[in-house]
């Protein structure tokens, strides 16, 4: 079988598909077109996707019949439409597990980052802006004892909340599709309404999977419900917050903060009025930018590439009910 791989990968993930016999197609140039991609993809039984804007819809499908499965190089899935994959019993594997810790590390940064309003001081620092002492230029806050509202608590989640009980004793609440009994007992995490989440929170961390019906949940309206000392975390997808209303928020003082590794485009315009806030923090998507998480996608990816080629189960897969008939 062929597999395609869009892009860089570390090398522990070529050495499991070449020890398994399968062949290896990658684009000839470093960025390729949309067309040059299409045509990758038509030559391909297996796709190998790491990051990119190219969606895998219906209309990818038809261009591409000869496609069997995807193997995502991410948690995420919401590249793909999977009710079409579904449909046409394609499986859709992806990497959850192996960058919980990374992911949740940056979202667990980006806090402590906003907190003290480091993007701003280490501007000063550069720009040889760093002045006599003034006990009262843009003071920072504390998080210790505050409440962590945490949208999504899935493994990523919890890591966070995890890490933010035991550094600053915090107070975990959270909204979720269904219950996380893991969370409530360990964390004492308190499951509550979406509406009592963004009221009642001092911090909000996005962990959940995006999906096109929560385009801009996090908005003017849901801002203005917000406490005036809110931080604002997001390393989940950009699409969640709604930037325009997430800048007006932050310079009106409705919210205290926001830490992004994620925006909406990607990359973010080095002229967005957003970075010349101080009360902001924005990394280039680096969740799960750790050696070790990057070899374990790449070693996950290529298992559920593996397995596929071998006529198993892949062992994370998106659409698992394509396996039931």
């Amino acid at each position: 079988m062929k597999v395609f791989i869009n892009n860089r990968i570390p090398q522990i993930g070529i050495g499991i598909l070449k020890e398994n016999n399968l062949e290896i197609i990658t684009p000839e140039t470093e960025n390729p077109s949309y067309e040059e991609w299409l045509e990758n993809c038509k030559q391909a039984d297996i796709i190998l996707n790491i990051g990119g804007k190219n969606k895998y819809n219906k209309e990818f499908f038809d261009n591409c019949p000869n496609v069997k499965a995807i193997a995502l190089f991410s948690v995420g899935f919401d590249q793909v439409d999977i009710a079409e994959a579904t449909k046409r019993k394609i499986p859709i594997g992806n990497t959850p597990d192996v960058l919980s810790r990374a992911t949740s590390d940056v979202a667990f940064l980006l806090m402590q980052m906003v907190s003290r309003k480091v993007n701003y001081n280490i501007e000063k620092v550069k720009s040889g802006n760093w002045k006599d002492f003034d006990a009262l230029e843009e003071l920072g806050q504390e998080l210790y004892n505050k409440t962590l509202g945490i949208f999504g608590l899935g493994r990523i989640g919890f890591e966070m909340a995890e890490k933010c009980k035991a550094a600053f004793g915090m107070n975990i609440i959270y909204h979720n599709r269904s219950h996380n009994e893991q969370a409530e007992k360990e964390l004492g995490a308190k499951y509550v309404t979406f509406d009592e989440l963004i009221q009642e929170s001092d911090i909000i961390s996005i962990h959940a999977n995006y999906t096109a019906e929560q385009a801009g949940i996090f908005n003017k309206e849901t801002f203005e419900k917000m406490k005036p000392n809110l931080i604002f975390i997001n390393t989940a997808r950009g699409g969640f917050h709604n930037e325009k209303d997430l800048f007006e928020a932050l310079k009106s003082g409705k919210i205290w903060g926001a830490g992004l590794d994620v925006t909406n485009p990607e990359p973010m315009d080095k002229e967005n009025p957003l970075l010349q806030l101080p009360n902001v923090c924005v990394l280039p998507h680096i969740g799960s930018a750790t050696i070790e998480a990057r070899n374990g996608m790449s070693k996950l990816a290529a298992e559920n590439i593996v397995a596929f080629a071998k006529g198993e189960k892949m062992p994370t897969c998106v659409n698992p009910e394509i396996y039931d008939n």
